[in-house]
């Protein structure tokens, strides 16, 4: 895979925007949070809008990629990346930023997530082919280990030293690498061939094939449960570490540095797990992690045995169990899904999963901030962690994905 001068590209492409990310998922709420003093119920407000799009938009994108070649779309996203993010530090030189201008940003950038996402899945899958998937999805876990292990720390003392704004353009300007790298690859999909069929019908057709499919309504449904928990624990999750816990910009950087540890595990325990029990069961691995951070991050107090060290010691540590979950989750997950679409389907499957899975997500991340504004930042989580455990225990004792190996 590796002699592959466009898996390679595509693969640092993926490297660069994964650290933009990582930066950017710590930035962009510690702009809100430091800059503009948000409360609990605009923090899901603005996680709220970064999940829309996918509920919105879901489903016609994925008819778009069916009809369209996927390399040029994906080419769009990177250039719509990079100009709304530079938008934030142009914003607050001017004195024009808000918590409606992150809204916006939000809102911009998750649009952009629906079609890089779906466009970057089905063009991995043109250039690796269905056998080559768990290889290609290993090492982008493995670059996006990496990514955890230098850009929270990175982002954080960055934000600490030159403030929120600064750092988000640094990310713009990743973007625009990113997209002078993809330009030079060379495979080009052949463009569809016409359906002749309404954009309506082939939407209800996706999620017609989705639904139909056990194994794929499986994992919507329960991906989709899991969504709606995420988004309101990262709606409240940044909130709790600044002002319930007191950890600066840099300590918060460095618990996502252990984050990467985590993901780096997964990168090297996927295979084998996959191997020994089988691709659902991994999953019902990944989700357990998961749960464990769920529950365990709302009852850190302020000063673990008297020390604020030892309170940022063991959130790191949580948070590298969480996202070696989350990565144990969905790789295979993503995997599974590919190998049991047609061709025909794959855009309308990727972009029907999408929908169905993340269209819940803004309630959880609204409800979630209306628990936090009105009950407190820490009650927000308990109820993320007491959702988590029965989404849990469900999938481990009645979900068919137990007998799923391959």
């Amino acid at each position: 895979m590796l002699r592959n001068a466009d898996f390679r590209r595509l693969w640092l492409s993926n490297a660069l925007t994964s650290f933009s990310g990582q930066v950017s998922a710590l930035a962009l709420p510690l702009c809100a949070i430091l800059l503009l003093g948000a409360t609990p119920a605009q923090m899901g407000t603005l996680s709220a809008m970064q999940a829309l799009p996918f509920a919105l938009f879901g489903l016609p994108v994925g008819v778009w990629l069916d009809r369209n070649r996927k390399f040029p779309l994906l080419l769009g996203a990177e250039l719509m990346f990079g100009l709304v993010l530079a938008s934030i530090p142009l914003a607050h030189w001017l004195g024009l930023l808000s918590i409606h201008c992150l809204y916006v940003v939000g809102f911009l950038t998750g649009t952009g997530l629906v079609i890089s996402g779906g466009a970057e899945q089905v063009f991995l899958t043109f250039l690796v082919g269905r056998s080559g998937l768990i290889d290609a999805q290993a090492r982008f876990a493995a670059t996006e280990s990496a990514s955890r292990l230098l850009g929270p720390a990175l982002a954080g003392l960055l934000v600490q030293i030159l403030t929120a704004p600064v750092v988000i353009l640094f990310n713009a300007c990743a973007f625009f690498i990113s997209l002078l790298n993809l330009r030079r690859i060379r495979a080009r999909e052949s463009v569809p061939a016409p359906t002749g069929t309404h954009p309506m019908r082939e939407m209800k057709d996706g999620l017609a094939f989705v639904w139909g499919h056990p194994l794929l309504r499986t994992l919507a449904w329960s991906a989709g449960s899991w969504h709606f928990l995420f988004f309101g624990y990262t709606a409240l999750q940044i909130l709790f570490a600044t002002r319930v816990l007191g950890m600066s910009p840099g300590a918060l950087g460095m618990t996502g540095t252990l984050g990467g540890i985590g993901i780096l595990a997964s990168s090297i325990l996927l295979k084998p797990l996959s191997r020994r029990f089988g691709a659902g069961r991994t999953i019902l691995i990944g989700l357990s992690c998961t749960t464990v951070g769920f529950v365990l991050i709302p009852m850190l107090p302020p000063a673990l045995f008297g020390s604020g060290t030892a309170t940022v010691i063991a959130f790191g540590i949580l948070v590298m169990f969480f996202d070696c979950g989350v990565m144990l989750f969905f790789m295979p997950y993503m995997a599974l899904r590919q190998r049991v679409t047609p061709d025909a389907f794959l855009g309308r499957m990727v972009s029907t999963m999408r929908f169905l899975t993340v269209a819940v997500a803004p309630l959880g991340a609204l409800a979630a901030g209306y628990i936090g504004d009105h009950f407190g930042v820490r009650s927000g989580l308990a109820c993320v962690a007491a959702g988590a455990i029965a989404l849990t225990l469900w999938m481990v004792l009645m979900s068919p994905l137990r007998s799923v190996k391959d």
